[in-house]
């Protein structure tokens, strides 16, 4: 009963005229960031923190939350109609949407990502409304000892997860908790490593951080390394799936979906280790595996419910534990900071509104997204033709 009074206060609070009307905006502007390759959610999130202080808590949180889950719809278009992923988790979609595509079957395999995602976006966000308050529970008890080792196995799975140098990953680590050190002691008062500087007696800004290393930098690379966008629109049609397409999928949806469930909690950007392990293991499991590459409608489904529900699953620690999974999660933090909120275990009990209008938020969010994303694919392909400097 009490998670019905909950998922009640939810809907109260994200129905309201205001949060539906940033829930689409941030899921508009999701899609957008997801079919233009190079940006990402990351980046225009950071972008748009100074913008969220002039909105309430709550409203701010949907509107991000938006952005962020939207651009994985977003990611797959590009990646099934001209083999360009939008999104770093849409790669794995590209291999046998676009062969899907070329063979005159890209309404049935972007109706496939949209179904998936829908799908496990809906399962993923009642399984974040169903463990947040008892997880939330458990974190009312954790003493500093308990802090220290969430934390530190935080750390240890940033760098197991991280691509690449294991020396680099952990040199970024130490990075972090030098400038998280810049300030002023809690204890004695005595200036930690501000150079003289009064600014800095309060930290290192985090906008301007976030901004400066997501935004600015993000922002000059692309512009130095500008893909070529020369991509042929065509018509699709035929985005209604067939029984037998329904039927195929269904399996790789639910197993996309639980797998992603489970790997959106993980540090180190769950949603991207979702889409790869989903359609590694439907491969792997499938009678005929030599299908897929060539067009393989379950390694287009499987994928996209992969990364929809590890992007959604990856609310979890941020909400109960103040944690964040993953670098879009620490920008939410962020906002919840600027906006003089405290993320951790006490926003469930301090803040029910934001707490389960964010969640709820998910549902209005992909059933918005569904609405948005099939009539407008012509638009979005059209607009990855926009040379990169005007945008």
């Amino acid at each position: 009963m009490e998670l019905i009074a909950n998922l009640g206060l939810g809907f109260e609070t994200a129905l309201t005229p205001v949060n539906v009307l940033y829930c689409f905006l941030g899921v508009l502007l999701g899609t957008l960031v997801g079919v233009l390759p190079g940006i990402g959610p990351t980046a225009t999130i950071a972008m748009l923190l100074p913008i969220t202080m002039t909105l309430s808590p709550v409203t701010a949180l949907i509107m991000l939350a938006g952005i962020y889950y939207g651009a994985q719809y977003g990611g797959s278009t590009t990646a099934i109609l001209v083999n360009l992923p939008g999104e770093s988790s849409s790669a794995v979609t590209a291999i046998d949407g676009y062969q899907m595509a070329r063979k005159g079957q890209a309404g049935h395999a972007l109706a496939a990502a949209a179904l998936g995602s829908f799908c496990a976006g809906t399962v993923a966000t009642m399984f974040l409304a169903v463990l947040a308050p008892p997880l939330t529970k458990v974190a009312l008890k954790f003493g500093p000892a308990e802090y220290f080792s969430l934390m530190f196995l935080g750390l240890i799975m940033s760098v197991a997860l991280a691509h690449g140098s294991i020396v680099k990953a952990l040199g970024m680590v130490v990075l972090g908790l030098l400038l998280g050190m810049v300030g002023t002691d809690i204890y004695t008062g005595a200036f930690r490593f501000t150079m003289g500087f009064f600014e800095l007696a309060d930290g290192i800004n985090f906008v301007a951080v976030a901004v400066g290393v997501f935004g600015i930098a993000e922002i000059l690379r692309n512009l130095e390394n500008e893909r070529d966008r020369d991509v042929q629109v065509q018509h699709v049609s035929n985005l209604m799936p067939t029984r037998k397409d329904l039927k195929t999928i269904a399996g790789p949806i639910a197993r996309g979906t639980l797998l992603g469930s489970l790997l959106g909690v993980l540090p180190g950007g769950g949603h991207i280790l979702a889409a790869f392990a989903a359609y590694t293991l439907e491969k792997r499991i499938s009678k005929t595996p030599e299908r897929f590459g060539k067009g393989a409608i379950e390694g287009v489904a499987a994928p996209e419910a992969g990364n929809n529900a590890g992007a959604q699953t990856s609310f979890i620690p941020m909400l109960t534990l103040g944690i964040p999974s993953n670098p879009v999660m620490a920008l939410m933090i962020g906002a919840m900071i600027i906006q003089g909120i405290t993320p951790g275990p006490n926003v469930a009990t301090d803040e029910p509104e934001l707490f389960w209008g964010v969640i709820v938020s998910m549902w209005v969010g992909n059933l918005l997204l569904v609405i948005l994303n099939l009539p407008l694919i012509g638009l979005w392909v059209r607009v990855v033709k926009v040379p990169y400097f005007i945008l």
